[in-house]
C-alpha cells in the first residue's frame, strides 16, 4: 500500500471510528498527554480512566505534581503497579518545572531526556499535544504494524523493534498527525486486538500480509516462555494496642520503591527477634492463607500472619520511616497493591 493510501484509510477509519471522548482527549496537553501516556504503558484504558481523572484532580498541572510529596505521588498510584513509573513522574515535574519554566520540551530528544520518557512516549507527547510530525510505537501499534508488514519476531528484540520502527516511520504523515497517532493506537487497541482481531472492519485489510497469509494470530512474535522463580516470605499484620498496624517505607529505588509495606521476615521462627527489635511484646500471632504476587520475573508466595503486640519501649514513634497506620482513618501512603489488600480487605 502507498504512504498516501495508508495514511487515508487510517483517518479515514478514524473519522467515523476512533475514539474522541477519553479524558486525556479534552484540554489537550503536554501534561495530560503525558501523564496518559505514562499511565497507559503496561495497563488497560478502561483501568487508567479512573486513574487518570483522581491523578489530574489532585494535580492539575506539572508544578502542582512537582510541588506534591511522592507519598502522594504513589498514594494516587496504589494498584496501577509498576511504580517507577511514579517515581519518574514525580522527578520529571520537578525537572520541568525547575529546568524548563513549567513547559515541556516540543523535540523527541528533549522529551527523551527527561527520566522515563521513552521513543514512542516522546512521539505522542510531541504528535498529539505539539502536533509536530512524530513516530510511535506502542504495543497497539507494533501489533498492527506487525501484521500489515508481516514482521516476524518478537518486538522485544532490538532487530525486530528497529524493523517495525521503520515501518512505522514510513508510512507517519506530515498531515493531521494528532490524529493519525490516536488512529493508530485505537485501530491496535479496538480492531486488530491480540486474541481475536476484526479483520472485517479494518481499513488496512486488503494490504495486510498477515490477513492474506490467514495468520494474523502469529504476528507479532510471542515473547520466549520462561519459568519464573519463586520467592518466598512472610508478611507481619503487626497490631499494637490500638489496633493500629505497622508499616515501613522502603528505600527510595528497587522493588516496591519509596513505598509503605508490612515488615517481612522469612519464616515464622523470626517474628519474636524482629519485634523485640523494634520495641515490641507479642501476645499471639495467627497465621492466614498463603497468597501469591506476580512480579515480571518472579513470583511472590507470602503468607499473611496477623501479631497482636504490646509496644513497650516506643522505637517505632522514633524513626522516620515507620508508622502506625489506622485503616479506620487511613494515611494517603503509597503502598503495593497486595498490601492494601490486606489492610483494606
Amino acid at each position: 500500500m502507498q504512504r498516501a493510501a495508508f495514511q487515508r484509510a487510517v483517518l479515514n477509519w478514524f473519522d467515523q471510528h476512533g475514539r474522541t471522548n477519553l479524558p486525556w482527549q479534552q484540554d489537550i496537553s503536554a501534561y495530560r498527554v503525558w501523564v496518559s501516556e505514562i499511565m497507559l504503558q503496561q495497563t488497560q484504558v478502561t483501568t487508567v480512566i479512573p486513574y487518570f481523572q483522581r491523578f489530574i484532580d489532585s494535580f492539575p498541572n506539572v508544578q502542582a505534581l512537582a510541588a506534591a510529596p511522592l507519598d502522594n505521588v504513589l498514594h494516587h498510584w496504589t494498584g496501577l503497579g509498576y511504580y517507577a513509573r511514579a517515581r519518574n513522574l514525580h522527578k520529571t515535574a520537578q525537572l520541568v518545572s525547575d529546568q524548563h519554566s513549567g513547559e515541556f520540551p516540543s523535540t523527541i530528544d528533549g522529551l527523551c531526556d527527561l527520566p522515563g520518557i521513552g521513543r514512542s512516549t516522546a512521539g505522542a507527547i510531541s504528535s498529539i499535544a505539539f502536533k509536530i510530525p512524530a513516530t510511535i510505537l506502542d504495543g497497539n501499534v507494533k501489533r498492527v504494524l506487525a501484521r500489515f508488514s508481516a514482521t516476524e519476531g518478537w518486538p522485544g528484540k532490538s532487530d525486530v523493534v528497529q524493523k517495525l520502527w521503520l515501518v512505522a516511520e514510513q508510512y507517519t504523515p506530515n498531515h493531521r498527525i494528532a490524529d493519525y497517532t490516536q488512529a493508530m493506537m485505537d485501530l491496535g487497541a479496538t480492531v486488530c486486538t491480540r486474541s481475536s482481531p476484526s479483520c472485517g472492519q479494518c481499513p488496512l485489510a486488503s494490504d495486510c500480509t498477515a490477513y492474506a497469509q490467514g495468520n494474523q494470530t502469529q504476528y507479532p512474535g510471542k515473547k520466549p516462555r520462561k519459568i519464573l522463580p519463586v520467592r518466598n516470605t512472610c508478611f507481619l499484620l503487626i497490631h499494637n494496642q490500638q489496633n493500629e498496624l505497622l508499616l515501613q517505607q522502603n528505600p527510595p529505588t528497587g522493588l516496591w520503591g519509596g513505598l509503605w509495606v508490612l515488615p517481612q521476615v522469612e519464616s515464622e521462627v523470626d517474628i519474636a527477634a524482629s519485634c523485640a527489635a523494634l520495641g515490641l511484646d507479642i501476645v499471639d500471632q495467627q497465621p492466614q492463607e498463603m497468597r501469591r504476587h506476580t512480579f515480571s520475573h518472579f513470583h511472590l508466595d507470602y503468607q499473611p500472619i496477623v501479631v497482636n503486640t504490646v509496644d513497650r519501649a516506643r522505637i517505632v514513634a522514633d524513626t522516620d520511616n515507620q508508622v502506625w497506620y489506622n485503616p479506620e482513618n487511613p494515611l494517603s501512603l503509597g503502598m503495593p497493591a497486595p498490601v492494601l489488600a490486606l489492610l483494606h480487605p
